[in-house]
């Protein structure tokens, strides 16, 4: 019996790389198959080449579908056989409605005009194979992550796709969110649809794929059946070798206070509410200070206010170094020895057309200066040792910004905060929607800079990251401190009860 999707010796090259080389990999009817791989393993270039956006001619190798040979030109070839992509930037169009966008470059006619009445009939439908009871004309500005996801899927079931590919669908979901989706991607597999399911987060990838395929350096290296597999031996053949430690934290003796925050308040400009209050808390030389809590706990808003990024201040104090601050701009703070690594790396940490070495120098450019204007051999000289130490890959440091994997895009926001020499380190959300290497990476990047005496604020979403690479954790609930807690006392209970409120329990 032929597969539904199969990819024979597929080998797609770019100017100085080889990103797929001889790739084999298949997709059986009803299955939900993972693809699993560091970034710049190939998996976006597969899905780009499965899903026609790199053309037939431009590879090497076949794509067949049910058993046939296919020669994509274009993403409507690939659509026109069921194949449908949920990409981890969703295509939407936040000030259409939603009925607008599940529709649009295909609205149903009636002679010359559109036919509204079918438009917002089927989109009922759709919504209602989602799970979602939300009106058509919502616009979908004013949906959350999670709705605009299951939106996509609902695009993608009425151009009547049978192969569902999803990239990194949960990055950005909470975790009720997640059961969500999860439990849609099975009911979809239970009706007949088969999926490639894309994701870094293995507990996923094991509650659902029946195979799954790993990826890395552009070949395949593995294909098992689920239940014949272990995370470790996937995470080996991701990497290349065993990883004994998935949190390799090296504590350091805590020195003096970094930074200092007493009884802090604030809200955004726009709202009459605080977002954050009363907020206390110190951070010492040599040490990680977790920040924890659920959707909304302020933790990103915390970072960027005492940045000064965000916000209108309130009322308390913060000093660094024994010394009272108060950050104006993000240029005071980095002139006081703050750095901040933002959760959204692509809209706030990086300038996609432009190359690796413009993005690493960009908030040091006044450090690299000599006399009014920027001393390019002092410039280049840094961008090169942070682009070796960090051991990014690229063709070079004239390489687009754009055209890297995320976690080669996530090194170079990191290498930017930490070529203006800070002394505190801002860390939000860095290991989010990368793989196991570059996480490793990362936090070896952690340990290092604590053991030049420095200090770093680490907020995570996942209570193991938090666990495991913490000296302290620190966990809010709606603006305010739930709950303060040792590497040893800190328990996931202990964790999420302080992060929904109970108090008394957090102690």
């Amino acid at each position: 019996m032929s597969a539904l999707l199969e990819t024979r010796a597929i080998t797609k090259r770019f100017p100085g790389v080889t990103a797929l080389n001889n790739v084999n990999f298949d997709l059986q009817s009803g299955e939900i198959h993972a693809l699993c791989g560091e970034n710049g393993a190939g998996k976006s270039t597969l899905i780009k080449l499965l899903s026609g956006l790199h053309a037939h001619g431009t590879y090497e190798g076949e794509l067949m579908v049910d058993g046939q040979l296919v020669k994509f030109q274009s993403i409507g070839d690939a659509q026109k056989t069921g194949i449908a992509v949920i990409y981890q930037e969703l295509a939407l169009v936040p000030e259409l409605s939603i009925a607008e966008n599940l529709f649009l470059g295909c609205e149903p006619r009636r002679g010359l005009l559109i036919d509204w009445e079918k438009i917002f009939t089927d989109s009922r439908d759709l919504l209602k194979k989602v799970g979602l009871f939300l009106s058509p004309e919502t616009t979908v500005a004013h949906l959350g992550v999670g709705q605009k996801q299951l939106i996509e899927i609902a695009k993608a079931l009425g151009k009547e796709a049978r192969i569902l590919i999803l990239d990194e669908p949960t990055a950005a979901l909470t975790e009720q969110e997640v059961e969500i989706l999860l439990e849609l991607i099975r009911d979809l597999q239970r009706h007949g649809i088969a999926c490639i399911y894309i994701s870094h987060k293995l507990d996923e990838v094991f509650a659902l794929a029946d195979r799954i395929t790993v990826l890395r350096d552009g070949a395949t290296v593995s294909t098992r059946a689920t239940v014949e597999t272990s995370k470790n031996n996937v995470i080996r053949d991701m990497v290349g070798r065993e990883i004994h430690d998935l949190f390799p934290r090296v504590t350091t003796p805590p020195g003096e206070i970094l930074l200092q925050v007493d009884n802090l308040s604030a809200r955004a400009t726009t709202s009459e509410t605080e977002q954050i209050n009363g907020i206390s808390f110190t951070v010492r030389a040599g040490e990680v200070l977790g920040i924890g809590g659920l959707m909304g706990a302020g933790r990103t808003e915390l970072l960027m206010h005492i940045f000064g990024a965000w916000g209108t201040h309130l009322g308390g104090e913060i000093s660094i170094a024994g010394r009272p601050f108060h950050a104006a701009t993000p240029e005071s703070a980095i002139a006081a020895g703050l750095a901040l690594v933002s959760e959204d790396r692509k809209r706030y940490g990086l300038i996609l057309e432009r190359d690796i070495g413009f993005n690493l120098s960009l908030s040091s450019i006044t450090r690299l200066r000599r006399g009014l204007l920027v001393d390019e051999e002092n410039e280049a000289r840094a961008n090169r040792k942070y682009y070796s130490s960090l051991r990014i890959k690229a063709p070079s440091l004239e390489t687009s910004v754009g055209t890297l994997s995320g976690g080669n895009q996530q090194k170079i926001v990191i290498g930017k905060a930490l070529m203006t020499n800070p002394r505190i380190v801002f860390l939000d959300e860095p290991t989010r929607g990368i793989d196991v290497g570059s996480k490793l990476e990362v936090y070896e990047l952690i340990n290092r800079f604590t053991a030049e005496d420095r200090a770093v604020v680490l907020v995570s979403s996942e209570l193991p990251e938090l666990m495991g690479m913490s000296d302290r954790i620190l966990m809010l609930h709606a603006g305010k401190v739930g709950g303060e807690f040792s590497r040893a006392s800190a328990t996931p209970e202990k964790l999420l009860a302080a992060a929904m409120g109970h108090f008394e329990t957090a102690a």
